[in-house]
């Protein structure tokens, strides 16, 4: 069952700015790389589904935050149907977070009061989500879709719209300054903030350095 509603899921993430995307094989690992975040401030995490028997590292992460890390909202991403949704939820997911836009998915996110942010790159698209239900939508690939000005020419009309890119974010205050000043609500940053040391291994000390910094930039730059 989820920690935290779908309301404290929406204002963490405004609050903390960023959102750090993850994976790991190895559960010892990606606890490691969660508590390197943790330490930096970070207070919603996003574990992404993208190896086999991810869930069960998913599952481990839940039982772990929820004992050490007790303000940590962990949330599912790259989760693409209704079944694997359901999985995840079932495991304790506080938010799903989608590349695409799933209306199923938004029926069964709602049963459960589950904050559930879908990844869009047009209005009809971010319209058609906020009409599920969607309190933050994700543009994805955010780059690509047309970055910060992007962004700030969707806030023209839809004010309202709390837009998440993810896809080519930078722990650097230029690319934060551009995209916060742009409208975006918060930001998903995945391999950007995954530091890793000559030898391959994970940096946790830059992991919570690059954390600590993006919040700081978030803070200041946000509308």
């Amino acid at each position: 069952m989820a920690q935290f509603s779908r309301i404290e899921v929406a204002l963490k993430a405004k609050e903390t700015g960023i959102v750090p995307v993850f994976y790991h094989a190895d559960a010892e690992i990606a606890k490691t790389v969660v508590k390197a975040c943790y330490d930096g401030g970070a207070r919603i995490f996003e574990f992404t589904n993208r190896g086999d028997f991810a869930h069960e590292i998913f599952a481990e992460l839940v039982k772990y935050a929820t004992k050490e890390l007790p303000e940590m909202i962990l949330g599912v991403g790259s989760i693409v149907e209704e079944a694997t949704t359901a999985l995840y939820i079932q495991l304790g997911a506080n938010f799903i977070v989608a590349p695409i836009l799933n209306e199923n998915m938004a029926k069964v996110c709602n049963r459960r009061k589950i904050s559930w942010m879908p990844g869009c790159g047009s209005l009809s698209e971010i319209n058609f989500a906020e009409e599920l239900g969607a309190e933050i939508v994700k543009i994805f690939p955010a780059t690509q879709v047309g970055g910060p000005d992007f962004i700030s020419s969707v806030k023209g009309p839809m004010k309202f719209t709390n837009i998440m890119p993810t896809g080519g974010v930078k722990p650097t205050e230029d690319n934060l300054k551009e995209w916060f000043q742009a409208g975006a609500y918060c930001v998903g940053m995945g391999s950007q903030l995954m530091a890793k040391k000559a030898d391959g291994s994970f940096d946790l000390e830059k992991i919570t350095e690059l954390t600590e910094a993006s919040i700081g930039f978030a803070k200041k730059y946000q509308k």
